[in-house]
């Protein structure tokens, strides 16, 4: 019998959400915590964004707290530096993964490089967040996964949730930070619901989290491909395969001692990510493995991605994303060595 406890008898305080409305009540209580904090973007005021993830906000807290911006993403970037430096805590929504290329140089050539110029002196507490990632049949330059251009980058934090309880938390723990963090919504799961632990963290910002637990083989997975993992892994039971599911959750620092403790116990690793395959995030993560893990592993690191082309049209999208067949088909591939 198990012994654990619901949120009702341990008197937990929980709320039901979609990932879109638990960042939304995040940035309402960092809000509502400083007044050094805004928020800064294109149609996030009386529109709420494109996703409505701020929606309601601006009626909260003003015109000055939440602020409507200019359609200029080095703007944006721009000017949420001047911002930091003035004391503020700005937090930028761009519309849209493909959008981040007309502000990638203030990035990463001045938000990224400050703080080290300066030997320390100029901390730059800016949260540059934006959807990312495909499944939703957008158009051309709205389905892009770019995190390997960030997490490449000396000076940035790359984080993403996947769920409405990290959604919740890591926004907030974005918005404290001193550094510039780049915060990656998977934008297909903005309207799945969980639960909302609202009264601690159940992790640190850089922490990854086993998600799922098993002994013949590990998955590791970010943002949108939490979900589909953790639904191969459920599959895979059904064939007497006992999977286990990493949740890396901030890609750039690594938390490679919670990786690498998953692998060690399992012996196998398929990495599994929406990005393309040459030079993807995966790559580095396969590498590490390799080099650290090589005498404990009975196969491989295999990796399931995106194709090295350009994103394609909604209509073939479901043939490049990583999907169920393609990740139990490494699995296969893996247990067979």
């Amino acid at each position: 019998m198990s012994t654990a406890q619901s949120p009702a008898e341990t008197g937990e305080t929980t709320k039901t959400l979609t990932l879109a409305k638990a960042l939304n009540a995040g940035m309402r209580a960092a809000l509502a915590a400083d007044d050094k904090v805004l928020l800064y973007g294109e149609d996030i005021g009386s529109l709420g964004g494109v996703f409505r993830v701020t929606e309601r906000l601006q009626g909260e807290f003003g015109p000055d707290r939440v602020l409507d911006s200019p359609l200029s993403e080095s703007g944006l970037i721009g000017t949420a530096i001047g911002m930091a430096q003035r004391g503020y805590r700005p937090v930028v929504e761009l519309q849209f993964d493909g959008f981040v290329f007309p502000g990638f140089d203030q990035i990463t050539q001045q938000l990224a490089k400050l703080r080290f110029r300066s030997q320390g002196r100029v901390e730059l507490p800016v949260v540059v967040r934006f959807p990312y990632g495909g499944g939703i049949g957008s158009i051309e330059n709205h389905s892009e996964s770019v995190e390997a251009y960030f997490a490449h980058t000396p000076g940035l934090t790359v984080v993403s949730p996947s769920n409405p309880n990290d959604g919740y938390w890591m926004i907030q723990q974005a918005i404290a930070s001193a550094d510039p963090v780049i915060f990656l919504e998977p934008k297909r799961r903005y309207h799945e619901k969980g639960v909302v632990h609202l009264d601690a963290p159940a992790h640190g910002l850089h922490d990854a989290a086993v998600v799922r637990e098993g002994s013949d083989l590990t998955l590791i997975c970010w943002g949108p491909m939490v979900r589909s993992c953790l639904d191969a892994a459920a599959a895979a039971e059904q064939e007497g395969r006992s999977i286990e599911v990493v949740d890396v959750r901030s890609l750039q620092p690594l938390d490679f001692a919670t990786i690498a403790a998953s692998v060690e116990h399992t012996s196998r690793a398929i990495v599994v990510h929406e990005a393309q395959r040459n030079y993807g995030p995966g790559a580095e993560l396969a590498a590490r493995l390799h080099e650290e893990l090589f005498y404990v592993m009975e196969s491989p690191v295999l990796r399931v991605t995106g194709y090295d082309t350009p994103y394609p049209p909604s209509k073939l999208e479901s043939d490049w994303l990583p999907n169920l067949d393609r990740i139990l088909a490494a699995v296969d591939q893996s247990l067979a060595y």
